[in-house]
């Protein structure tokens, strides 16, 4: 039966107010009781289809949510227990501190702790969302996808970003891993603290795995990688030789010319030779430089690593720390220079231990990259910042009392101007290269590092129960080591981004 609506004037009189007021209440039920109906039939193709949606707000529906539940941060208009409307686009925290988002099906983004030792929100439960996080996070995915797509592509840079404190901690500890020099095991000589051990380096745009083991000893397969430098590229060999050692025990093959460690289960070997200058030293005469001081050839590549280069699938060449201690440079068969040396009857020096390091760089770049019979990959570790404070190495410096990264980096004035020659060095290396430049890469941990502080021994350099870890009545610190890095710690990192170096490069060489 067709439904009238009542005319717009009221009958006169009580009793026709009140048919009147019945005509209307009956008139909005029935109407809503069609909707309701047409809805159903066409399989709830309306945004909402339970009577609360078609109700004036304010007006309740028993099963939905009362003032109390509505507090407690459900707000969708759901029944606890019911699932979510198809289409509703509003957030809906959950509660079970998962850290998602329920009606997404994706994980809530997360929020990295900077150098702080606040908890996480996510860790902790506290996944409180808001309408703008919900209305961000189509893009927020999109952004995810497009980093991972960086990162498989090896199209993003790896060494800006930030530290985050990660409570899963090292992947070796200093009693499972038999060969940690003993200066850098610092937990084995008492140092008290070990949250230096916990910080992951995030890239901005890039997604730097943890390291897997097993991934390097498969990526490596029947291949030789091999570190050349000094202490400091001794430091990183044994990092990567502890992180390997934990899925398989190698075999020491080495000798005093080179040390060698074999992993027979892919057969991988991984060596170390040492070269302080990667550039030929002498102790002989030369010009006006006597017997007995280092000389640095800075125009002729170290023959001792050289002669082994064939060998070598992937090096990884690092220096530069030799250049603070006393010798002489020599160029074109001159002496040009010196570091704390220098004859004052010769003159002005024509060239300082920073120049000197430059050139000696694109000396042995070149050298490694115009090799005939090198086709392998050179990675050149840049310079390892130390953080020596009131000094330097033999003047008292100390890194004493420092748990945790810098908030701001103090700039020091020889590590900048290191840093910079040696970049130079590389890009004029691989300009005199050609078409072989491409086998020289850049791994620059640099300035991600000069935030690691808290990273080295410090005065925790032996087991010696008796030593002196506080400055004295003097103030005076006692003798330390701020320029290698505890085992573990965070030159582990060095070798994630080292994995990360060689996945990248082996991928595009078979592509």
């Amino acid at each position: 039966m067709p439904m009238s609506l009542p005319a717009r004037k009221a009958p006169a009189g009580g009793a026709g107010v009140r048919r009147w007021v019945v005509t209307i209440v009956v008139s909005v039920v029935a109407l809503v009781l069609t909707l309701v109906v047409i809805s159903l039939s066409v399989g709830s193709s309306l945004p909402r289809t339970s009577l609360q949606d078609y109700l004036p707000v304010g007006v309740t529906v028993l099963g939905k949510l009362s003032s109390s539940e509505r507090a407690d941060g459900n707000a969708n208009g759901t029944a606890i227990g019911e699932e979510p409307l198809q289409g509703v686009r509003e957030p809906l925290v959950e509660q079970n501190g998962q850290g998602g988002y329920l009606n997404s099906g994706q994980p809530s983004p997360l929020t990295r702790k900077i150098e702080s030792k606040e908890p996480d929100p996510v860790a902790s439960g506290d996944t409180t969302s808001t309408p703008d996080e919900d209305s961000s996070n189509e893009s927020q995915k999109a952004e995810q996808g497009e980093v991972s797509q960086k990162a498989e592509q090896g199209t993003c840079d790896l060494y800006h970003g930030e530290w985050a404190l990660d409570s899963s901690g090292p992947l070796y500890t200093n009693n499972s891993c038999p060969i940690i020099t003993q200066m850098q095991n610092c937990q084995g000589n008492g140092r008290p603290d070990k949250e230096y051990e916990n910080w992951r380096w995030k890239p901005e745009q890039c997604i730097l795995p943890r390291f897997d083991a097993r991934k390097f000893l498969e990526l490596m397969r029947g291949k030789t990688l091999a570190f050349v430098g000094d202490s400091v590229a001794r430091n990183q060999m044994e990092s990567l030789v502890c992180l390997l050692w934990q899925v398989d025990v190698p075999q020491n093959r080495g000798n005093k010319r080179m040390h060698k460690w074999l992993f027979k289960s892919t057969s991988t070997t991984i060596a170390r030779v040492w070269s302080s200058w990667l550039v030929h030293r002498s102790t002989e005469a030369v010009g006006i430089a006597p017997k007995g001081i280092d000389k640095v050839f800075l125009d002729v590549p170290d023959e001792t690593f050289m002669e082994f280069l064939p060998r070598f699938d992937v090096i990884v060449l690092s220096s530069g720390h030799w250049f603070a201690k006393r010798s002489a440079y020599v160029l074109n068969g001159n002496v040009v220079g010196g570091q704390l040396w220098w004859p004052r009857q010769a003159g002005k020096m024509q060239m300082n231990n920073v120049d000197a390091f430059g050139v000696s760089v694109e000396t042995c770049l070149t050298a490694v990259a115009t090799n005939p019979n090198f086709t392998g990959l050179a990675i050149v570790r840049t310079w390892s910042p130390d953080h020596y404070e009131g000094g330097a190495w033999n003047t008292g410096g100390s890194c004493t009392g420092k748990v945790k990264p810098l908030d701001e980096v103090v700039r020091n004035g020889f590590t900048d101007a290191m840093y910079g020659k040696q970049v130079e060095g590389f890009r004029k290396a691989v300009k005199n290269a050609g078409q072989q430049g491409s086998q020289l890469k850049l791994m620059d941990i640099t300035e991600p590092f000069a935030f690691r502080a808290d990273g080295h021994p410090g005065p925790y350099r032996s087991p010696d129960p008796n030593k002196k870890t506080q400055r004295g009545p003097d103030g005076k610190p006692p003798p330390q080591d701020c320029l290698h890095w505890c085992m573990p710690g965070p030159v582990d990192t060095w070798n994630e981004m080292l994995l990360e170096t060689i996945r990248r490069e082996f991928e595009r060489e078979r592509s």
